[in-house]
């Protein structure tokens, strides 16, 4: 496994087995820290709550919590003391997931101990949360120098600032993007969608060396797959709305990165219509230098009237959900790529959307409420573990709002929905 990065420049020690583990402590080299806490494994209701805790206050900068370690607190002195393993990883990500307020996302890793090999350690990397604080039992907390503390309230605003500032950036890029739409003004009759992604720790290069290689292009086919695993497709259920990316065949050279796109983008400055049928249907992906997902899809809307409405423009908001999905699985890859497991900003914005409703069924017509704004706009911060482990919820988030004014949000459960922890803990 790859060390979590807590930023760009400074991933943390990480041990990969149960030597290093007995070296770095017989050298005093590891200790209770800003960054690491170093606990036997929780057996009671009292001791799951203060690992929730534990992880609660590293989610500020991000830190590593090793189950596995016993301490003489008299003495000072640290030594191993190997855990069963068996449900012990799942166990722990049930107490981040179902006790901290917001839930806590969490990377594990097992080390195997050399004498019982089902017996060993396990290593939590808590990344920096975008959503910190987290509450635990109506308290925020926060990391000193050794030990976990109660944040004060200034703190805590503190915190919540550096929140809004992280989104409102967010917005500015969203913002960037929709100014550049490359439809044209004056053949603008659709929707439009635009999935902004961001390393909010990230190099300047995170992807040069994808954006950079001469296979670019055909990396960037194999790239794209990446939005269509077997979870993907079972989440979005069959909700694809033409062009998707997997139809995507020709690849561009891009200012800050590279794409593929439909050949009317072929030139992003001078749009092309390619088909009198279909003249304003696009849809690109942008992997940016820097570690930066931009997509856009022309298509949030198109005529499908009947009755006495035959050319009634309406919203196909299963393009929202889809699309927002299946990037969320290409900021995944991203990171994974790049080595960059730390946070992301996301926003989702929608342009020309005002007076527009979802198409309605044969036996609705009328029913479904108009959108009553032109735009749409969402914004998010997220770690790459929730991107990993929830990202229906993040789907939700982003897109959930937008639903909800069209009375549509039932009908997408499956992709807006996250896994449910198993509150079936020991002693709780």
């Amino acid at each position: 496994m790859t060390s979590i990065y807590l930023s760009a420049s400074q991933p943390r020690w990480t041990p990969q087995s149960e030597a290093e583990i007995q070296s770095a402590l017989d050298e005093g080299l590891i200790g209770e820290s800003h960054y690491l806490d170093l606990k036997e494994v929780p057996s009671s209701k009292g001791k799951n709550t203060e690992s929730a805790r534990d992880m609660a206050s590293f989610a500020i900068d991000g830190g590593t919590l090793i189950v596995g370690i016993a301490e003489d607190r008299e003495n000072r002195v640290f030594t191993p003391a190997p855990q069963p393993l068996k449900g012990l990883a799942e166990k722990m990500e049930q107490i981040a997931r179902s006790i901290p307020d917001p839930p806590l996302n969490v990377v594990t890793q097992e080390i195997e101990s050399s004498a019982d090999s089902t017996r060993g350690y396990l290593i939590i990397h808590i990344p920096a949360s975008p959503v910190a604080p987290h509450m635990v039992d109506g308290r925020y907390w926060g990391r000193g120098d050794k030990t976990k503390y109660q944040l004060s309230d200034p703190e805590v605003v503190r915190l919540h600032e550096r929140r809004r500032i992280a989104d409102h950036d967010a917005l500015a890029l969203l913002r960037e993007e929709i100014d550049d739409d490359p439809i044209p003004e004056e053949i603008r009759k659709q929707a439009h969608l635009f999935l902004v992604a961001q390393p909010l720790a990230g190099r300047p290069d995170l992807l040069l060396e994808f954006t950079g290689a001469s296979t670019w292009n055909s990396d960037l086919h194999e790239f794209i797959q990446k939005a269509y695993t077997p979870e993907i497709q079972a989440a979005i259920d069959g909700n694809d709305v033409s062009p998707a990316l997997h139809e995507i065949g020709n690849g561009y050279r891009r200012s800050r990165g590279i794409a593929r796109a439909t050949s009317n983008l072929a030139n992003r400055s001078g749009f092309s219509p390619t088909s009198s049928y279909s003249p304003e249907d696009a849809i690109e992906l942008q992997v940016h230098e820097d570690g930066g997902l931009r997509l856009f899809f022309s298509r949030l809307s198109d005529v499908r009237g009947e009755g006495n409405k035959p050319d009634e423009q309406v919203i196909i908001e299963a393009g929202a959900v889809s699309n927002t999905r299946r990037f969320l699985g290409l900021v995944v890859a991203a990171g994974e790529r790049a080595g960059y497991f730390g946070n992301w900003a996301l926003a989702l914005g929608a342009t020309g959307l005002q007076g527009l409703r979802v198409a309605p069924s044969r036996h609705n017509w009328g029913d479904n409420p108009t959108y009553d704004r032109e735009t749409y706009t969402a914004t998010t911060a997220t770690t790459w573990a929730e991107l990993d482990q929830t990202p229906g919820a993040i789907t939700r988030r982003l897109v959930g709002p937008l639903l909800r004014a069209l009375g549509t949000e039932s009908h997408y459960h499956t992709a807006l929905t996250a896994p449910e922890p198993d509150s079936d803990l020991d002693g709780q």
